[in-house]
């Protein structure tokens, strides 16, 4: 069939978990497919994720031409609808919104009828999208944004009564995906762990790239105008992601530790939505900032990330190690100060040493973080001689994912329209 001469586009529906480290790699990608002009685009997911996505990335490149689909969750009721997000969110509602997440299968049941879509490009949260799209005769294709090697875990992990159904429904996720999975990794680090992945499965994989959000373009911003003053390499980036929140404790130590390593730093502090107002003063030592005044820049809330690592005068980057950080700095060419906390962190941060990007600090025998390795840590990527090689490397790893482009894209674009094309004929059963 063709339109004006054209192919026809195929119409995919992407519907990622609520969280930003999601939402995210899967606008890239959106964008990504959008810009060859072959998929119209439909990215699904809550009012109160949609609005945020309008607030940042409507102006950009790429996106306008994307539709944006709300689901509507049920209204629980210690769940209103502006935290039907983890953006934020208190971490003892999180099994909430994983329950009303799942009470709005009808819903998004509806929303498959009603976009008609070739395809739908899903989320490792959710097994019953694929089922509820197999119902309607379409394929469905898992994407998973975490690393490969963290994917790799879900089959090894203890399972207790506590995560039985977690782990459950995420591997039902891969098991459920039409013949292939999506990565949002590449070779040149989880080569041999997407080879295993395969096993794991029984699915081919396919890599996607890093997906980085480009740094959006700002006249003015005072952070950067801060960063302006500073030399070259010369400054620390603090940031532990949009879902942790750090325990006093830690806030205390990683506070004593950046001033006790005397670089300059930006750090990013966040705070749970909906509990008592946290005073930033209060929350960090007696003095500190009078201290650490002209190296030191706290921010509250959101930083433009991409922006601050793309800057020549940013060193390193003290990093939870979220996946979607992880390949930020690769991309930038930052080296890692890794202090995992959650999830796949640790995994995270362990590829990251193994592939000579970035350095972790050491913790005492009861995990917890100590000012002094803090210190210890940011100084060894910053002025020793193991800085050097980590940078060089991250440096190497930086130019090679520049030379490769979009080569992964065009692999999976073909995929995808061929997938399109044999339609339902091998879906799950």
């Amino acid at each position: 069939m063709t339109m004006n001469g054209h192919a026809t586009k195929q119409t995919v529906l992407m519907f990622p978990w609520l969280g930003h480290g999601h939402i995210s790699p899967f606008l890239e990608l959106a964008k990504k497919l959008s810009n060859t002009n072959l998929f119209n685009i439909h990215l699904c997911s809550t009012p109160a994720n949609l609005d945020s996505v309008n607030k940042t990335s409507r102006s950009e490149c790429g996106l306008s031409s994307i539709r944006l689909v709300e689901l509507h969750l049920p209204t629980l009721p210690e769940l209103p609808p502006h935290l039907h997000t983890t953006n934020g969110l208190p971490l003892h509602l999180m099994p909430t919104l994983k329950q009303a997440f799942d009470m709005a299968s009808p819903e998004f049941s509806k929303i498959l009828k009603t976009v008609k879509p070739d395809l739908l490009i899903y989320d490792i949260i959710q097994p019953w999208a694929p089922v509820a799209a197999a119902a309607l005769g379409v394929p469905a294709v898992v994407f998973i944004t975490t690393s490969v090697t963290a994917a790799n875990n879900t089959f090894h992990v203890e399972i207790s009564e506590d995560n039985r159904k977690e782990i459950e429904r995420v591997i039902k996720c891969y098991t459920n995906s039409t013949s292939f999975i999506l990565v949002k990794s590449f070779k040149e680090i989880e080569g041999k762990y997407v080879d295993y992945l395969s096993d794991l499965t029984g699915k081919r994989i396919v890599p996607v790239g890093p997906l980085v959000v480009d740094p959006v373009d700002m006249k003015q911003n005072s952070v950067i105008e801060w960063l302006d003053t500073k030399a070259t390499w010369s400054t620390v980036f603090v940031s532990f992601g949009s879902e942790y929140f750090l325990s006093s404790d830690d806030l205390e130590e990683i506070a004593h530790g950046l001033e006790l390593s005397n670089m300059n730093f930006i750090w990013v502090l966040r705070f749970p939505k909906g509990e008592k107002e946290i005073n930033v003063l209060e929350a960090l030592p007696l003095g500190f900032l009078e201290r650490v005044k002209n190296r030191g820049l706290l921010i509250e809330g959101w930083a433009p990330q991409t922006k601050i690592l793309g800057h020549k005068n940013v060193g390193g980057f003290v990093s939870h190690c979220g996946w979607s950080s992880v390949m930020e700095a690769m991309k930038f060419g930052v080296p890692i100060i890794a202090m995992p906390m959650q999830f796949d962190q640790p995994i995270n941060a362990r590829l990251v040493v193994e592939v000579g990007v970035g350095l972790e600090v050491a913790r005492d025998a009861n995990g917890r973080l100590g000012r002094e390795n803090v210190a210890e840590a940011v100084r060894r990527v910053m002025v020793s001689e193991i800085g050097e090689v980590v940078r060089k490397k991250t440096n190497r790893m930086s130019v090679a994912l520049k030379v490769k482009g979009e080569e992964e894209i065009d692999v999976v674009v073909e995929e995808l329209r061929q997938l399109c094309k044999s339609g339902a004929s091998h879906l799950i059963s």
